[in-house]
C-alpha cells in the first residue's frame, strides 16, 4: 500500500475513532475530515503523527490543532454551503481547508506573514481556489468582506472582539475561546440576532493560546510569534520526543474531558 493509500486509511480511522466515537454527527464535517488531507499541512518529519489525536507543532512556534477542535469548532459554525466564513488565525491552512469543503468562500487572517505565504502555496497547491489569505490583525476581523455567516477563531481572547461581532451577518455565528486567563478559557458560540443584540452559548472549557491583537492579548516578548512554544526538551528530540512534550502542554483535556462527562455532543 502506497503513501497516499496509507494516510487515507488513517484519516479514515480517525473519523471513525476521534469524531464519530465522540459523537460527532455532522455529516458536512465529517466528509470534509475525510477529504483534506492533513498530513500535507505538517512538517515532513511529523506526517508520521498527523492523524494522531493531539496538536502538533509545524515550526515558528506554531501548531496545528487537534482534528477534533477543527471538526467540533467547524461543526459549532453550522454553515451552509453558500455561506461566508471568515477564520482568525489561518496557521498552517488546515482548518481553513476544511471550512472551504463546507462553505461557498473562506476568508481568513494570520498575523504572521510567513505563514500566510506558507498556508496559501499549499493550498493552492492542493487546489483550494476558495480561500482568500490577508496578513492582518486578526482581532480587526476583514471588513471589506463583511457580513460573514460564520466566524470562528483559533486562539483565546479575554473578551469578545467588537469588530468581529460588528462583521456578522443577521444569524451568523461566531465561535471563540474567551477568558480571563490566557491558557484556560470558555468556548462562546455568539449568535447575531438583532442589530445591536446577541445571544451566548457556552460549548466547553478549552486551552487556546492567546489572541494578539489591538481587541485582544497586548504582545510580549515570549509570544511575539503568536503561538505556544515548544518546550526546550521537546526540541532538543526526534518526532517522538516531540510528540509526548506536545501532547502534554498543548492538548485541550478539559474539552475532552468534558465532552465524555457531560455527553454534550457536537451534532
Amino acid at each position: 500500500m502506497g503513501g497516499a493509500e496509507v494516510f487515507a486509511e488513517r484519516r479514515h480511522q480517525m473519523v471513525e475513532t476521534q469524531l464519530l466515537g465522540r459523537g460527532m454527527r455532522d455529516q458536512a464535517v465529517l466528509t470534509a475530515m475525510r477529504t483534506v488531507p492533513r498530513e500535507a499541512f505538517v512538517p515532513a518529519e511529523l506526517r508520521a503523527w498527523a492523524y494522531e489525536d493531539m496538536p502538533l507543532p509545524i515550526g515558528n512556534r506554531q501548531t496545528i490543532s487537534q482534528p477534533y477542535m477543527v471538526a467540533w469548532m467547524t461543526a459549532a459554525l453550522q454553515l451552509a454551503p453558500d455561506d461566508r466564513v471568515l477564520e482568525i488565525g489561518t496557521g498552517s491552512g488546515y482548518a481553513a481547508a476544511v471550512l472551504s469543503c463546507l462553505a461557498q468562500t473562506v476568508y481568513t487572517v494570520e498575523r504572521l506573514e510567513t505563514w500566510v505565504r506558507q498556508a496559501c502555496q499549499c493550498l493552492r497547491r492542493l487546489g483550494y481556489r476558495n480561500v482568500c489569505l490577508r496578513h492582518a490583525d486578526g482581532t480587526l476581523g476583514w471588513p471589506e468582506s463583511a457580513p460573514y455567516h460564520g466566524i470562528v477563531v483559533t486562539a483565546g481572547g479575554p473578551t469578545i472582539p467588537a469588530a468581529l461581532q460588528d462583521q456578522l451577518a443577521l444569524g451568523g455565528r461566531l465561535v471563540i475561546p474567551v477568558g480571563a486567563h490566557q491558557r484556560r478559557q470558555q468556548l462562546l458560540r455568539v449568535t447575531r440576532e438583532g442589530e445591536t443584540t446577541f445571544r451566548q452559548e457556552a460549548l466547553g472549557v478549552v486551552r487556546f493560546v492567546p489572541l494578539i491583537g489591538a481587541q485582544g492579548w497586548p504582545a510580549r516578548k515570549h509570544s511575539r510569534q503568536g503561538r505556544e512554544p515548544l518546550p526546550r526538551r521537546a526540541r532538543r528530540r526526534g518526532p517522538c520526543g516531540r510528540q509526548r512534550a506536545t501532547r502534554r502542554m498543548l492538548q485541550p483535556q478539559g474539552v475532552l474531558k468534558q465532552t465524555y462527562r457531560n455527553r454534550n455532543r457536537p451534532g
